[in-house]
C-alpha cells in the first residue's frame, strides 16, 4: 500500500487531500417563503461547512424570488458538494458558483461589494485623523456630533477590513457589516 493511503486503525480511512481550501462566492435563487433560509443554512451547519458571509434579499418581486449570496471556503470537491446539495433543496431554483463562472469568463473573481457602518469616538487630533482617513477611503459621514462619527463605507471586503483596522487605534467603537453582494461581469444573468 502507498504510504499516503495507510489505514489509521479504523475500518475507514481518509486519503489526505492535497487541494487547498479557497474562498468561493455562491449565488442561490430561491422562493421567498418562510423557512427557506433556515433550510439553506441548515445544510451548511449540519455538514460542518462555515459561512464567511451571507446576504439575502428579494430581488424579483413579481415572482417572489430571493437571492442568497454565500461566501464559503473549501476545496473544489467540497464546494462542488455544497453546490449539488443546495440544488436538491426544494425551493432552490438555481445555484451558481460565481467564482468558477468568473474564471470561465477569464476574470479573476466576481464583482463583490460590501457596505459597513463604522462608529468612531474621539476628540482632538484622533478625531481629525479619523475624518481625514475616512475621506481618503471615500467613506461618508452619516451621523456626527462632538463625541463621535458614524461612517458609511462601501467597497471590496479588503477595503472594508483595512478601513476598520485603521480606525481601531483612533477610537473604533462599533461595526455593522451587510455581507457580500456579488455578481459576474458581462451581459448574461445568473
Amino acid at each position: 500500500m502507498n504510504a499516503q493511503l495507510q489505514p489509521t486503525g479504523s475500518a475507514y480511512f481518509i486519503q489526505k487531500s492535497l487541494e487547498k481550501p479557497v474562498s468561493h462566492t455562491l449565488s442561490v435563487l430561491v422562493d421567498n417563503e418562510p423557512g427557506v433560509l433556515a433550510r439553506v443554512i441548515g445544510l451548511f451547519s449540519g455538514r460542518g461547512y462555515n459561512i464567511e458571509s451571507l446576504t439575502v434579499s428579494e430581488t424579483e418581486h413579481q415572482s417572489h424570488l430571493s437571492r442568497i449570496t454565500i461566501v464559503t471556503r473549501g476545496t473544489p470537491h467540497v464546494i462542488d458538494q455544497i453546490r449539488h446539495q443546495l440544488e436538491r433543496i426544494v425551493p432552490v431554483h438555481r445555484v451558481v458558483d460565481l467564482s468558477n463562472r468568473a474564471a470561465e469568463l477569464g476574470q479573476e473573481k466576481p464583482l463583490e461589494r460590501e457596505l459597513a457602518l463604522v462608529k468612531v469616538c474621539g476628540t482632538g487630533e484622533e478625531r481629525m485623523e479619523a475624518l481625514r482617513l475616512a475621506e481618503a477611503f471615500r467613506a461618508s459621514v452619516i451621523d456626527a456630533n462632538t463625541e463621535h462619527f458614524i461612517f458609511e463605507i462601501t467597497g471590496r471586503v479588503s477595503k472594508i477590513e483595512q478601513f476598520i483596522a485603521i480606525m481601531q487605534p483612533l477610537g473604533l467603537v462599533e461595526v455593522c457589516r451587510t455581507g457580500v453582494a456579488a455578481m459576474n461581469r458581462g451581459p448574461q444573468g445568473m
